[in-house]
């Protein structure tokens, strides 16, 4: 066994948190997916041969690997492997094509790549990855790949000597472009108590709801749980009822989930909501996007004041943070800041915004662990006034310091001269009960540039109807100033996401701009 110390501390400084819980719980399940199980043995022996097999083919300290894979146990056996061998860390999301996916390997410069052959883009993705010499496919047969089982089988799987803690580098959505890469020349090391409070420690159970190449899966229900020694779970595809099964079946403690998931949990019948037990759950952390506050109030309600909401983005920034308790006295905020004086609120002019007035967020860039788009200076540039960076969002402090969201500047809609925040419109035509999810966009109006309209897909029962769309514009009307109040309402089958649950709200605009000018 190599020497990673006496200390979880002393083992994640050098990326080897993995084996110093398997050898204090070495048959204890570690990992379960659709796709077969691991204890913590077996984990940190199969990361141990992968790492062996980067440095026999040359990939060490400072390379890439990609992994374009769906919830299955390599993706978590890559991730333990880089750690441990100072390699960069980077998941791609594995809906996109083959060319799409070919363009991260590429831009990251990964040096291997593990795929998931169910895909069938893996062929498509390494003709445009220019470096990637080493292929290996997980869950079937891909051409000129090796089997990942076979390859890292001739390897011993003892813990490797030299330890070097890897990094991650993450890709944005490409909600504008091409997709770019969040690079930190220098990350700090997170403490085992930070690990723990999000992860529960040795005896808890995660659930990943989500995708593991997404930053918050990744972050709360991967890498921590992974590193404090609890249990993960992993969900290959996000359903409400499962999502109850699976916390019964496993007497899951801590998950992370989206707005759209508790609001999906919320229309299940009672009969099934109350079918299972969920008695063991001990921490739900959620964010990605704001939660209409009559939603995350039912949640609480059903499972009691263990749901946290952070503020955060891939990009870094945030640390905001609210627990159950207040934020029933301030509904609706993601909470304060531990760092008062990492925050601004600025207006068009780059001008502070009086308490209470909505404006740009931008935080203060960290002395260490400063982000840039990899490659993409440019792009670098154009997030950052001085050392300050903005993710588009907007919102406002109270007169405590507690912000509230308002949605992202690229999202507002301007009718008249007057900014409406479309999620606060969300948030109010939710409460309908025909609505079972919603988007409001601004449309084009000759007269006042944009007029609000309501993009909804309907609960089950619900037809649409010309009266049904009244009676839903009336609804909001009763709860909304009459300028925020969607004109019309058009009906869909379903509403475009991405994997982490939140509506691509560009895409439903996209249509009703065709040939305008407003295409953001």
């Amino acid at each position: 066994m190599s020497e990673t110390g006496d200390t979880l501390e002393a083992a994640l400084a050098v990326g080897m948190a993995v084996a110093w819980h398997a050898a204090r719980q070495r048959e204890t399940l570690a990992l379960a997916t659709r796709f077969g199980d691991r204890t913590f043995r077996e984990l940190n022996e199969h990361a141990n041969a992968l790492a062996r097999l980067f440095r026999d083919r040359g990939i060490g300290a400072g390379d890439a690997v990609a992994v374009v894979s769906r919830n299955r146990p390599e993706f978590i056996e890559t991730l333990a492997a880089t750690q441990r061998t100072g390699i960069r860390f980077t998941p791609v999301n594995f809906h996109l094509t083959g060319e799409e996916a070919g363009y991260v390997i590429d831009n990251c410069e990964a040096k291997a790549v593990i795929y998931d052959a169910d895909l069938g883009t893996g062929v498509d993705a390494v003709h445009y990855a220019r470096n990637c010499s080493v292929r290996l496919a997980v869950g079937g047969d891909i051409d000129d790949f090796e089997d990942f089982e076979t390859a890292i089988a001739a390897y011993p799987v003892g813990d490797i000597d030299d330890p070097v803690r890897g990094s991650t580098m993450l890709y944005t959505s490409g909600t504008t472009g091409r997709p770019k890469g969040v690079y930190r020349r220098e990350t700090p090391v997170v403490r085992s108590q930070a690990q723990a409070t999000s992860a529960g420690g040795p005896g808890a159970v995660n659930l990943c709801t989500g995708p593991a190449y997404h930053a918050a899966p990744l972050a709360f229900n991967v890498t921590a749980p992974m590193n404090a020694g609890s249990a993960i779970v992993m969900m290959d595809k996000w359903d409400p009822e499962e999502t109850l099964r699976l916390i019964e079946t496993y007497r899951v403690t801590h998950t992370h989930m989206v707005a759209t998931m508790f609001h999906r949990l919320l229309q299940l019948p009672l009969e099934v909501r109350t079918s299972y037990d969920t008695s063991s759950l001990q921490y739900i952390v959620h964010g990605a996007a704001p939660c209409p506050v009559h939603v995350k109030q039912a949640i609480i309600d059903w499972f009691g004041p263990i749901v946290f909401e952070y503020y955060a983005a891939t990009e870094g920034g945030g640390g905001f943070f609210i627990d159950s308790q207040t934020w029933l006295s301030k509904p609706g905020s993601v909470g304060k800041t531990l760092n008062p004086d990492g925050t601004r609120i600025l207006d068009d002019e780059g001008e502070e915004v009086p308490q209470g007035e909505t404006g740009t967020i931008y935080f203060k860039a960290p002395e260490v662990g400063r982000f840039e788009y990899f490659k993409s200076p440019e792009k670098t540039a154009e997030s950052y006034r001085g050392d300050w960076f903005t993710l588009g969002d907007m919102g406002y402090f109270d007169e405590d310091g507690f912000l509230f969201l308002n949605g992202r500047s690229a999202e507002t809609i301007i009718s008249g001269g007057v900014n409406i925040y479309p999620q606060e419109v969300d948030a109010a035509l939710l409460e309908h009960e025909a609505v079972l999810d919603v988007c409001t966009v601004g449309v084009p109006n000759d007269e006042w540039g944009e007029e609000v309209k309501a993009v909804v897909q309907l609960a089950e029962g619900f037809e649409p109807s010309e009266s049904l769309a009244e009676t839903i514009i009336a609804h909001g009307r009763s709860r909304l100033a009459g300028f925020k109040c969607p004109r019309s309402v058009d009906f869909v089958d379903d509403l475009p996401r991405l994997p982490s649950g939140k509506i691509q709200r560009r895409l439903v605009r996209a249509p009703y701009w065709a040939g305008r000018e407003r295409q953001i």
